[in-house]
């Protein structure tokens, strides 16, 4: 299979569902930012020594794909076809455990912190706005579509867990918070 097919050259590209829609339609827009927080997440593994972190933000990376999934697919057929596809509410259980996990090292927020520190850190408070967008945009979208409402509880989840591991990432690389 070649990896350009011209089908795009016109500003239009092909949903889950066999229809054609333009690049700058919302529901493309939030696809693409749920793509563009994944490619984050794939340079925070790319650059960092923490093995469980590593699998953490692997099985994140899975779960964004399955999202990505739905956004694309505005008749929600690839469910039905493909389960590992869906969001479930397990999947942002599993998100609450991880943040209530790493919490329990962490010192009380009293505070702003100032996004940054090590290096592991500032890449995890980028992805976080990465996924701040990227839940702004589906919430739009689900004002005047169909939107699994696990899509947006999941981004929402995220956003917090990228900010308890970036918390987490100072932490362990022995690095101050610097608060506002």
């Amino acid at each position: 299979m070649k990896i350009y097919t011209r089908t795009g050259d016109r500003g239009e590209t092909g949903l889950g569902d066999g229809s054609r829609v333009g690049k700058d339609t919302l529901r493309v827009e939030c696809y693409g930012e749920v793509d563009e927080l994944n490619a984050c997440l794939g340079i925070v593994r790319s650059q960092h020594e923490d093995a469980r972190l590593d699998t953490l933000l692997a099985q994140v990376q899975k779960d964004l794909f399955a999202l990505g999934a739905q956004l694309a697919d505005p008749q929600a057929r690839v469910v039905g076809r493909k389960p590992k596809a869906a969001v479930a509410a397990e999947h942002v259980k599993r998100l609450e455990d991880a943040i209530d996990a790493r919490e329990e090292t962490l010192p009380p927020l009293k505070a702003f912190i100032l996004p940054g520190g090590s290096p592991a850190a500032a890449r995890l408070h980028f992805a976080r706005t990465v996924c701040r967008r990227a839940e702004r945009r589906v919430v739009a979208l689900s004002r005047h579509d169909d939107v699994d409402p696990l899509v947006v509880s999941y981004l929402n989840r995220l956003s917090d867990l990228l900010f308890v591991l970036a918390r987490d990432a100072n932490r362990t690389s022995g690095v101050t918070e610097e608060t506002w």
